[in-house]
């Protein structure tokens, strides 16, 4: 089954509604805070309350910081993330946002992301809004996350120097390609952090998608606003068979022809951490009868910006071909065989209509337990095979 989300932005977004959201459907708090601790910067504490907007219950997250006189340029942040010991889908997740939160800025202000240094950029909470909403997806296991047109509200509001029209030139620039509207209230309801969250993890913007719901988040915004819940809502569940069967999938490929061979275990091990469910190397010859490579990788949809960063830093490619394609997968579980020493053995198991087709030994640990033993792979490995067969019968019962 591919675990999708859905954000409500009738009330547009921002980076503590996201975070109150996620722990109303079920990430806890400590998330956050171990993924903000990560960067090893000034304190910062995240707690959280249950509020009404509109009679409606939400989660209000409240982001303390300590007085910081430190000025955090978009290179500082990069090296910070880059050095914290931060899931891989995590810290890219959370590199895609802050990269599109420098570059729109630049954008408003015409000059180069290197030189940016404002709230957004450099402060402390704008760490617990990005970091926390990225590792508080990750916690969720979400394969694709859509969202419904932004409210971005509408009037002035008033920045570092002087008043900004909304929504603001941030936002705007943020959410070019995506459906906004004002939504006729007379605030900011989107403010440059949710905008450039929703950038970049949103891959498909609209109606909420067929799914079968387990969890529903409501994050709250500061104001009880008269005109509309001063909630973003997050919805998450089980999507719903496409018609003609199978879930969605993203292929990404590249041909390349300039990359030391000894690089690729590397990448394709880094491709894998960062979400891929298979990543695979396929020799082909180019023009002029080069000898070279495609590398491939399959993804879920919420998985693309990371991979895409994964190949662009970590091979010589400078562009990527992407298709989209139906994945039909076979219910699987893992179970445990022991061997006759008592060395425990993960075993993948596939069934189709309930009817097991496949008992595969994991190879990892049988060459694990092979190498402790002093045995030959091929023993351990046959051993290993003979116990899942066993387990669920020569007939596969």
């Amino acid at each position: 089954m591919t675990r999708i989300g859905w954000f409500h932005c009738l009330a547009g977004a921002s980076g503590d509604m996201m975070l109150g959201a996620l722990v109303d459907a079920g990430v806890p708090l400590s998330v956050f805070q171990e993924a903000v601790d990560a960067l090893g910067v000034e304190r910062v504490e995240v707690t959280a309350d249950t509020v009404t907007r509109h009679g409606l219950g939400a989660v209000k997250v409240n982001v303390r910081v300590t007085r910081s006189t430190v000025v955090r340029t978009w290179p500082h942040v990069r090296q910070l993330l880059d050095a914290a010991p931060l899931a891989l889908p995590v810290r890219a997740r959370a590199l895609a946002v802050f990269e599109r939160l420098a570059l729109a800025e630049a954008t408003v202000h015409r000059t180069s992301p290197d030189l940016v240094h404002f709230h957004e950029i450099g402060g402390l909470d704008a760490f617990a809004d990005i970091v926390g909403t990225a590792a508080g997806l990750h916690h969720l296991g979400l394969d694709a996350v859509s969202a419904s047109p932004v409210a971005t509200g509408m009037g002035m509001t008033r920045g570092e120097h002087g008043l900004i029209p909304v929504p603001t030139p941030a936002v705007l620039e943020l959410l070019k390609g995506a459906p906004v509207y004002s939504g006729g209230v007379p605030f900011e309801l989107c403010t440059p952090t949710g905008a450039a969250l929703l950038a970049g993890t949103v891959t498909e913007w609209g109606d909420m998608p067929e799914m079968v719901v387990t969890a529903v988040g409501s994050g709250a915004g500061d104001r009880d606003l008269d005109e509309v819940p001063n909630i973003l809502r997050l919805v998450v569940g089980d999507a719903a068979e496409r018609r003609g069967g199978g879930d969605v999938g993203i292929v990404l490929e590249a041909n390349v022809d300039d990359l030391d061979p000894r690089l690729w275990p590397g990448v394709i091990a880094a491709l894998l951490d960062a979400g891929a469910s298979d990543a695979w190397l396929t020799p082909i010859h180019m023009k002029k009868g080069r000898p070279a490579v495609t590398v491939a990788v399959l993804t879920p949809p919420a998985h693309v910006d990371a991979l895409r960063r994964v190949l662009f830093r970590e091979t010589s490619t400078i562009g990527l071909r992407e298709r989209e394609v139906a994945k039909r997968s076979l219910e699987r579980s893992v179970e445990t065989v022991t061997l006759a020493d008592g060395s425990p053995i993960r075993v993948k198991v596939a069934r189709l209509d309930g009817e097991v087709v496949n008992a595969v030994p994991e190879f990892d640990d049988v060459a694990t337990v092979a190498a402790k033993q002093d045995r030959p792979v091929k023993a351990v490995l046959a051993e290993a095979t003979a116990l899942a067969t066993a387990l669920h019968g020569d007939d596969g019962t």
